[in-house]
């Protein structure tokens, strides 16, 4: 099994930043890849990002390009969501999530295990 936990949600003004963790323990070298999700009130999980731990690949949906990114930390297992230039749309609750096997990155169903989320709301 793997855990996640997800921290440094919070409000900010439109154009602000923040930096989202995810840290992850237990059986962590099961993972193939982790993603970052986000749930806006009232609608559907929204593939963020995605990383390859063991190649350090990335890919991102389109409105994160250019805005934000995904790295990660070995050392600590954790990944990392660097979120710039924050828009009011960016509001929602932001989980990560990881799998072990393969599938679509940007489909909820691809992944195994998923932390409870961190809030992060925008205002304009």
């Amino acid at each position: 099994q793997v855990q996640l936990l997800e921290s440094g949600g919070g409000s900010k003004q439109a154009g602000g930043s923040l930096r989202l963790s995810c840290a992850a323990s237990g059986d962590t070298t099961r993972v193939r890849f982790m993603g970052w999700f986000r749930l806006a009130p009232g609608g559907e999980p929204e593939a963020v990002a995605v990383l390859y731990p063991s190649s350090g690949r990335t890919s991102y949906s389109d409105f994160a390009l250019g805005r934000f990114t995904v790295s990660y930390d070995a050392a600590d297992n954790t990944m990392f969501l660097q979120m710039n230039s924050l828009r009011p749309e960016d509001t929602g609750l932001y989980h990560c999530a990881a799998t072990w096997a393969g599938g679509p990155w940007t489909e909820t169903r691809t992944y195994h295990w998923w932390g409870q989320g961190t809030q992060v709301t925008v205002a304009s």
